[in-house]
């Protein structure tokens, strides 16, 4: 599929509000509602675009853990689908040739983590090793911030579509904030399909349309709930998605993730516990790219002792519930 200049200010706009009308997009990027509406569903059908509320884990109170599994190749595929189809994983990709599967795991503050994290992996012939890694600090991605690729719009455009029921300012952690079933079933609904309609989503909780929009103002204001956009970024023209694992001098790993963020190739960076402690994920146009990266800017970071890295395969679930690979 060609993606045109067009389609890469609808996927921006998206990103600063998911949930805005096509309407309101058409009016900032100068189209009609028809061409914004058209041109998402034809971004979804055959690029992979989807738009996916989610549910903030720092601010319910849950930890994040990251599992890196190395199987036997023929085993790879079998187990990364077992983990995509559980509830509390994002980020289930096959890496190294299809050697290596990582993926994200949400886990509550209060549980047994060895029995959430380990005794509940699938029981999968060829599992040579398992690493497990929890995330204790996020400098991009997620509910920290879209990446910064996204330059389709001017700032006058991003303002116009900024939404104005964002999340407050934090100063000091706040509790977490507790959830009721039916919000579950809302967080829910939004993760599979983050533009249902409120008619939809009032089906699923059982509350008037009223009650839903409320409820889901409150609960993006709060924090606790933020939009985001899954891509394929072949699609959009970067070949060469890698993760980095970083071992970092404690001195310097604020300044080295801090560094990492200001990388417009970054789209996603942590520390994190274990052997290594910091994990980013990298996107560029090609291999050699990456190798300019490499070499003329992680090179030039203070502190940082080793690098790992691994090429990405596939993902086999993103951000929300796994789609069939097209």
């Amino acid at each position: 599929m060609e993606i045109d200049t067009l389609d890469r200010r609808i996927v921006h706009a998206l990103r600063i509000d998911g949930r805005a009308g096509w309407r309101e997009i058409g009016a900032v990027l100068g189209v009609s509602d028809q061409t914004v509406a058209r041109r998402y569903r034809r971004l979804r059908e055959n690029a992979g675009v989807r738009v996916v509320g989610i549910a903030n884990p720092i601010r319910l109170g849950y930890e994040m853990w990251t599992l890196r599994l190395h199987t036997a190749p023929d085993r790879a595929i079998p187990l990364a689908e077992a983990l995509a189809r559980r509830g509390d994983t994002g980020w289930v990709s096959l890496f190294s040739g299809g050697t290596e599967i990582t993926c994200q795991v949400r886990v509550p503050a209060h549980a047994d983590r060895e029995t959430l994290l380990l005794q509940r992996l699938p029981r999968t012939p060829g599992l040579i090793s398992v690493s497990a890694h929890c995330l204790i600090h996020q400098y991009v991605g997620g509910a920290v911030g879209p990446d910064r690729r996204d330059d389709a719009l001017t700032r006058t455009e991003i303002a116009a579509l900024t939404p104005t029921d964002g999340p407050e300012p934090l100063g000091a952690p706040p509790s977490p904030l507790a959830l009721s079933p039916a919000d579950g079933a809302l967080l829910e609904a939004l993760v599979r399909d983050g533009r249902a309609g409120y008619t939809e989503l009032a089906a699923a909780t059982g509350w008037p349309e009223s009650t839903v929009r409320r409820r889901m103002r409150e609960l993006r204001r709060s924090g606790a709930l933020y939009y985001d956009v899954e891509v394929r970024p072949q699609v959009f023209g970067f070949s060469a998605p890698v993760m980095l694992w970083l071992t970092v001098a404690p001195a310097r790993l604020a300044a080295v993730g801090a560094a990492l963020a200001g990388h417009e190739e970054v789209v996603f960076a942590a520390a994190t516990t274990g052997a290594t402690n910091l994990m980013a994920t990298v996107v560029c146009r090609d291999m050699a790219a990456f190798y300019r990266y490499l070499t003329e800017r992680v090179s030039g970071l203070d502190g940082v002792d080793r690098v790992e890295s691994a090429p990405l395969l596939r993902h086999v679930k993103q951000l929300g519930p796994a789609v069939p690979s097209m």
